[in-house]
């Protein structure tokens, strides 16, 4: 399978070389792979989280490179973008100037919280973790209608620190299957989280389900920010995918999206 989610040395947080990530999607026998860094982000500078906007640019060129470089062996130009409703035109504006193979969304903010980093986890210990729940998801929902997304990625990342609801969400669960499905976005099966505290596949068994019965389409990701990571545990995401009752998953092209089966 594809890994769609890795990241390179241009988001403040990853290392390694790009060649490197290209060589080891290679190594593992992979079909095609794709790169998926972090957009700029428009309402903080941070670079630890983000490329610059200038290097936009250059991200951009060093992927088309490598495409170049591997004739033989498509490697998608993918970015991930965050959803922060005041700089939707910002947003939209940077992803229309590039042609890229597909955009991921991702809710990484509540309002000025970034929930899932490590310096801000302790704000959880402050909130009602129910009405975490339901406002991140509501967030996602409204990230999935704007239309500026192909796949929704680390779908119920709000658990990355084992932070676990209390009451049954499971009607919020339905809610967000069906604006997915009505959206015509993918969520992605991101291995990550078995390398976080809370040690599961994102998203969960539960709500994995879920999507699948409202026919949410599914892709894989590693969420890689070094080049041994790719590929990682992918064994686990496809156990995952054929036990939720899924039986295919999605390529992407120019923002065009292909079923492809499940391998074997």
């Amino acid at each position: 399978m594809p890994d769609y989610h890795i990241h390179t040395p241009f988001c403040g947080h990853a290392g390694g070389e790009m060649e490197q990530y290209v060589a080891r999607g290679r190594e593992l026998g992979m079909p095609e792979m794709g790169f998926a860094d972090h957009l700029p982000l428009f309402h903080i500078e941070d670079t630890t989280l983000a490329m610059c906007q200038a290097d936009l640019p250059l991200y951009v060129e060093k992927v088309r490179e490598l495409q170049a470089a591997n004739p033989d062996f498509p490697v998608r130009m993918g970015i991930e973008a965050d959803y922060v409703r005041e700089h939707l035109d910002d947003v939209a504006r940077a992803l229309g100037s590039y042609r890229f193979d597909y955009v991921y969304g991702s809710v990484h903010f509540i309002g000025g919280w970034g929930f899932d980093q490590s310096r801000f986890k302790f704000e959880f210990e402050r909130r009602d973790i129910n009405e975490v729940y339901e406002i991140y998801f509501n967030l996602v929902m409204k990230a999935a209608r704007t239309g500026l997304f192909d796949v929704m990625t680390h779908l119920d990342v709000v658990k990355k620190y084992g932070h676990r609801p209390t009451v049954d969400l499971s009607d919020l669960y339905h809610e967000v299957g069906r604006a997915l499905a009505g959206s015509g976005v993918a969520i992605e099966l991101n291995s990550s989280g078995l390398r976080r505290p809370v040690e599961e596949i994102y998203p969960g068994p539960n709500l994995l389900e879920i999507m699948r019965g409202h026919g949410v389409p599914i892709t894989f990701g590693s969420d890689s920010h070094k080049p041994a990571q790719v590929g990682r545990d992918f064994d686990k995401l496809l156990s995952l995918a054929r036990g939720a009752g899924y039986t295919d998953y999605v390529r992407f092209a120019g923002r065009e999206r292909v079923p492809w089966p499940l391998p074997p």
